[in-house]
């Protein structure tokens, strides 16, 4: 064994003896089960169907505990001890519950005298507040999903605060987005779990719902790619979220809940073209209305018209009749639904999602009536394209945020592993909440799989905005992993994880054979020097080795450190993706050493470690989909999205002399942007760390995160570094392609007290440069420096708004 893993190893047995894990002293317990007692559960007798299921969830996740499973009794009064459970308008609750009364989705825990009151504002609130319990008690919301096997205790108790819990969403509207699920979720729908309906039906978004109440989400925008059944046209969905309380929303192409891909038949409808087939288009729009006029379904309407399928609206000459076009039919749109559901319109929820072309209608003065919800997209790599200004926020129907953590399309998809940085999802969506966006956040979760952590993430802050805070990521990663796997391992996969996601921030593992699609372009040698390959394969060996040793170390006092019935999770969880995105990198960077090469046995020995990586991939993926718990994920993950050439093994490594004098130049100095030695800050605006975000994991930016300007006193930060030899060098400022509203980005630079120089750091979205930051999460500032003395040099550095994410800063040198 490793010598440093031994070590840590036996600083565990340590931290175990000390018992850090022990129960909070403050705490108010209730025993729900031990040897010689098992807590009855009491609910109203009117209770809804919805209720029930979760009620029986927790019964049955208190049975996979302890073996015993709590009886379920219905009643009209709180007298015998027990766990009583209800909304507040049930008869058992109505006089207990009167400040939830009228709420949104809140809920309640606390412990009476010798009962538990569990009660919630609503059906979704008491759901909610059940299944708060069960994660208490240690039950995965992926039980599921990823296999997270309960653990079995004899001795079961609820641990809370001393004044109980009172919860409430920070987003009324929270939830997720499948999409581009061809490669996972359909396929695994299709062949292995709903094959009686070859799709992605009402078994498969059974299964979605569930995990969605367990996540505290109420929205879904279903699946909508050509290989997947538009979700309305198949029998049992509409009615699985109903019975599931689900809210049904659609993405920016799918305006009216029509899915175009599937339900748009040109050969019988025509053009999907407003000009010029208007009446065809309304009565298609109007049909989906009339059905869900006899449903009892929760939805939110999409507003305006794009394609068929992630493309412009069909039949305008220029912007300005897109723009006249589109609040036409946004008006025509409302009627409708004004007329079918007879109702104010302010009481029907609607939402416009201003992506791509879209965002540039409505920047040139596209009109969209005030109680829409307006739903910002990111750029699709994570990066909030824009966000409502003040006037904006005055909309009755605020804003929201549709965020990605997949996606297809140029300069790159990264469909594969889940592997966007934690702490900028904490970020992005965070500013986003303090400037409005507080209506409706939903993420693009691809095909769900791999991409558990992320998604949980993302709903955690969308009901509980100030359950993370800026230095908490990392301990909120942590607590994860306890979860998930265990106490005694989360000690050590948490700087294993952090490690994973920062490496992947520099390059997603998709991105490693520098190609692009739309167009598809073929692999290519690195930007990477010989020694970065080196550093990153010696880096992503040592994650290899950690997850190996975690997963079959055994504790002298708690035996293995991942449970027998975690061990599948663990596969899933962290096994997976950590392995799969190490033997890309190493598929790659071998390759670059083998090209670099000019002894021939040396570039043997690389082209083997390159292909060996394909294999290794290959042989990961074969036993997820056949073996893993027992064959139940066939099919669902694919090592080749789109079958793109990043995926394809390297058959040879060609020398090229261009590879072997490629490197230029040479970082001397490295300073992550929280080392500064001073800096200037108001007492409205201060500078602060993100844990968990950057290339050196440790990003700042100014605090809080409302959108301000600074036109005089602007604040800055400043760095030392010293200089070794007289010479030429050049500084590089590394800071995050965040997005300005008006493009309009600033920082000011000063070198050792000369001349301030000012850059523009924002990039429209697809031009050259936009493409080359988001693969690299990095938007670059380069100031050459001539003839430096030798000794101290300081840089000073001052933003002209907030939303400006400094990550690094280097000294370079050429070679």
């Amino acid at each position: 064994m490793n010598k440093n893993i031994l070590a840590r190893l036996l600083l565990l047995l340590i931290f175990l003896s000390n018992n850090i894990y022990s129960q909070d002293k403050n705490a108010v317990n209730f025993s729900i089960a031990d040897s010689n007692q098992l807590t009855t559960i009491y609910i109203d007798k009117n209770t809804d169907e919805l209720v029930i299921w979760a009620v029986n969830e927790l019964a049955d996740d208190v049975k996979e505990i302890t073996g015993k499973r709590p009886e379920i009794v219905p009643t009209q009064t709180i007298s015998k001890e027990g766990i009583y459970i209800g909304d507040a308008s049930s008869d058992l609750f109505k006089s207990k519950s009167k400040d939830l009364s009228g709420q949104w989705e809140k809920f309640s825990i606390k412990k009476e005298k010798d009962n538990l009151l569990v009660v919630g504002s609503d059906i979704r609130g008491t759901v909610y507040a059940i299944f708060e319990i069960t994660e208490r008690l240690g039950i995965s919301p992926w039980k599921w999903w990823a296999d997270v096997h309960p653990i079995k205790k004899e001795k079961l108790t609820l641990q809370l605060p001393q004044k109980g819990i009172i919860s409430s969403p920070s987003v009324q509207y929270r939830g997720i987005f499948l999409n581009d699920e061809d490669w996972g979720l359909e396929p695994w729908a299709e062949k292995t779990f709903e094959p009686e309906v070859g799709n992605i039906g009402p078994k498969t978004y059974e299964k979605i719902f569930q995990l969605l109440l367990r996540l505290k989400a109420n929205t879904i925008w279903p699946a909508m790619h050509p290989s997947t059944k538009g979700f309305f046209t198949l029998p049992g969905n509409k009615e699985i979220a109903q019975k599931y309380h689900m809210v049904i929303g659609s993405s920016h192409a799918e305006p009216m809940l029509r899915n175009n891909v599937d339900e748009w038949k040109p050969k019988i409808h025509g053009d999907y073209n407003y000009f010029t087939n208007k009446s065809n288009v309304d009565k298609y729009w109007q049909d989906r209305l009339d059905e869900l006029k006899s449903a009892q379904n929760e939805t939110i309407m999409t507003l305006g018209m794009r394609g068929v399928h992630d493309s412009k609206m069909e039949g305008a000459k220029d912007l300005k009749e897109s723009i006249d076009m589109v609040e036409k039919i946004i008006l025509n749109q409302r009627e409708m639904l004004s007329n079918t559901f007879k109702k104010p319109l302010k009481e029907i929820p609607q939402a416009f999602v201003p992506y791509k072309e879209v965002l540039e209608l409505y920047d040139n003065g596209l009109k969209v009536p005030d109680d829409i919800t307006l739903v910002w997209p990111d750029d699709n790599y994570g990066y909030i394209r824009r966000l409502s200004n003040e006037e904006e926020q005055k909309r009755a129907g605020g804003s929201g945020v549709y965020y990605h953590i997949s996606y297809w399309g140029r300069p790159h998809d990264y469909l594969w592993l889940s592997t966007t940085q934690p702490g900028l999802i904490w970020y992005e969506m965070t500013k986003a909440y303090e400037n409005g966006a507080k209506k409706m956040w939903i993420v693009n979760v691809g095909d769900i799989k791999p991409a558990e952590y992320d998604t949980e993430l993302f709903l955690d802050l969308a009901w509980d905005i100030n359950s993370i805070k800026s230095d908490g990521i990392n301990q909120y990663l942590k607590h994860w992993i306890t979860r998930e796997l265990s106490s005694q391992i989360a000690e050590y996969l948490n700087p294993v994880f952090e490690e994973y996601y920062r490496l992947a921030f520099l390059r997603k593992p998709e991105y490693m054979g520098w190609s692009q699609t739309e167009p598809t372009t073929q692999i290519k040698l690195s930007d990477f020097t010989e020694e970065e390959c080196q550093k990153r394969i010696k880096a992503y060996n040592n994650l290899v080795k950690e997850v190996d040793v975690w997963k079959s170390a055994v504790s002298v006092d708690t035996g293995q450190l991942v449970p027998d019935e975690r061990l599948d999770a663990y596969f899933q969880l962290v096994t997976y993706p950590i392995k799969s995105a190490a033997y890309m990198n190493h598929k790659f960077l071998y390759w670059n050493l083998a090209c670099r090469a000019s002894d021939v046995n040396e570039k043997k020995k690389y082209e083997t470690l390159s292909n060996e990586s394909y294999n290794k991939i290959k042989e990961l993926t074969d036993f997820y989909n056949e073996k893993l718990s027992s064959g139940k994920w066939n099919h669902m993950m694919s090592m080749r999205p789109r079958n793109l050439p990043v995926f394809d093994s390297i058959k040879k490594a060609e020398f090229s002399k261009e590879a072997s004098v490629k490197e230029t130049s040479k970082a001397i100095k490295f300073i992550s942007a929280n080392q500064f030695i001073s800096k200037k800050e108001s007492k409205e605006y201060q500078w602060k760390t993100i844990n968990c975000l950057g290339y050196s994991n440790n990003a700042i930016t100014l605090f809080p995160l409302k959108q301000k300007y600074f036109k005089t006193e602007k604040p800055s930060v400043s760095y030392d570094f010293e200089i070794e030899n007289v010479g030429n060098y050049e500084i590089e400022i590394h800071l995050l392609p965040t997005h300005a509203n008006n493009f309009d980005h600033q920082i000011e630079v000063q070198i050792d007290g000369n001349k301030t120089q000012s850059f523009s750091i924002n990039t429209k979205d697809r031009d050259k440069t936009w493409k080359e930051n988001v693969l690299r999460n990095s938007a670059i500032v380069k100031l050459p420096v001539s003839n430096a003395n030798k000794g101290k040099h300081t840089i000073a550095i001052n933003v002209n708004q907030t939303g400006i994410v400094l990550d690094y800063i280097t000294v370079n040198t050429k070679i």
